[in-house]
């Protein structure tokens, strides 16, 4: 264990926080080494609202997690998601010094570091510079320059940001629970490496993350992620609809919505009723399953509604091949896939974390944890990324450090063939000397 990476994820959610540990097995697959859930008490709209009840939240997720997996968390990636997070499209460019040489990994670092220098409005901070395409001396659409020569490197850029309180109270909470961040990674993006397929990036797809608090949307084509955004809207207010439509407390409007919910009123069977116990000695109540899944359905195609208008507005509504990917726990409600392409007209399919499992526990199988998975396997990718970068700089050291030691080599060589022709002409000229 000791010799092996490890990596935590740590999904700070609307309606649970959710900790995360694995591993990579032989075969490249993830093991998931343990989890740990507790419900998330101080986060609305997936924004920290109260510091001490998610401080308590997390402790609760990470000490369990610690103890299934048999190991001590210090390190971990968290997810950021919220109403507040923004994203646009930025250019940026660079000349490079050395032009006599190949563009390099080191070179489109340089490129995106710069583009986290950017202005952004106050109190807002960027999180993720993503790159769309690069131009290398005005030849354009170029997906990836390393290797090509150029003087001047340029890139369009996917930038996000995200509000400067929001990402504190994040590392606040973590800290206070003796913990480091590693990486803060965007919700939809992490669920995007747990449940997108290669083809389905490429030929377009569109990713929900319906979560408590939020419907999260990624949109990729050509394997690049175009955009990103956030519906203010999730589960959690499907749930309200309900208590407030029956009357109800919260916690049952919840399990009414997860254990006889339907996204499709006509889907249920009619006159079939379900009965609630009443609140201190009051009588129970009756509530028709039909009912029950008008509101449903009512809420939630307004909430898709709102995605597929946002779809429209990024541009690539034609570029989809691939469709409507939907994941999260909002996701698991009976016959929502159908309400989507109801609604959207595209194929629609439920996203499981499952492509890029090995074992472990089984509960990390489900859509409500691809959040999770996805900052996990995040992690890993930014290991191999880091020991692909530091590989290409200790190459590019060996070859300066060997042209450096060739230059010197061959200004010794001349050197020594200068002195040769003047040690040869001294000779000449005292030889004359003395035959005068």
């Amino acid at each position: 264990m000791e010799n092996q990476k490890i990596v935590v994820g740590l999904d700070i959610g609307t309606t649970k926080i959710c900790a995360i540990v694995g591993k990579k097995n032989k075969f490249g697959k993830l093991e998931i080494l343990g989890m740990g859930n507790s419900i998330s008490d101080g986060v609305t709209g997936g924004v920290v609202t109260n510091i001490n009840k998610t401080v308590e939240s997390i402790n609760k997720s990470i000490k369990e997690a610690e103890e299934e997996a048999n190991i001590d968390i210090k390190v971990v990636n968290v997810g950021i998601a919220g109403r507040h997070i923004k994203s646009s499209i930025q250019h940026g460019g660079m000349t490079r010094e050395r032009i006599e040489t190949e563009i390099t990994l080191n070179d489109v670092k340089k490129l995106t570091n710069d583009m986290y220098k950017l202005v952004t409005p106050p109190g807002t901070k960027i999180i993720h510079v993503m790159p769309q395409d690069y131009i290398v001396d005005n030849e354009y659409d170029i997906k990836d320059p390393v290797g090509m020569s150029g003087v001047k490197l340029e890139g369009n850029f996917h930038v996000i940001t995200a509000e400067t309180n929001a990402i504190n109270n994040i590392y606040k909470c973590i800290k206070k629970n003796n913990l480091e961040v590693e990486e803060l990674i965007l919700e939809p993006l992490a669920s995007s490496i747990s449940v997108l397929s290669k083809d389905e990036k490429e030929a377009g797809v569109c990713l929900v993350d319906i979560g408590g608090g939020t419907a999260d949307i990624a949109i990729f084509h050509d394997s690049v992620i175009r955009h990103t955004a956030v519906i203010p809207f999730g589960g959690d207010i499907i749930t309200e609809d309900i208590k407030q439509g029956f009357g109800i407390m919260t916690n049952q409007a919840e399990l009414l919505k997860t254990k006889f919910g339907r996204a499709i009123a006509d889907k249920n069977i009619e006159n079939e009723i379900i009965s609630i116990p009443g609140i201190r000695e009051r009588p129970p109540k009756n509530i028709s399953t039909h009912s029950l899944a008008m509101i449903i359905e009512a809420r939630l195609g307004e909430i898709i509604e709102m995605i597929y208008s946002n779809i429209l507005a990024s541009g690539y509504q034609d570029k989809l091949a691939g469709g409507i990917v939907i994941t999260g726990g909002g996701a698991q409600l009976a016959y929502t896939r159908q309400l989507f392409e109801y609604i959207t007209d595209y194929d629609t399919r439920l996203g499981y974390p499952n492509e890029h499992l090995g074992g472990g526990v089984e509960l990390a199988k489900s859509p409500m944890y691809a959040t999770g998975v996805g900052l996990v396997l995040a992690g890993f990718q930014e290991l191999d990324y880091r020991e692909e970068y530091y590989k290409q700089s200790n190459i590019i050291n060996d070859y300066n450090i060997a042209r450096s030691k060739s230059k010197s080599k061959s200004r010794a060589s001349s050197k020594d063939f200068f002195r040769r022709i003047l040690d040869k002409t001294k000779g000449l000229l005292i030889d004359d000397y003395i035959e005068d």
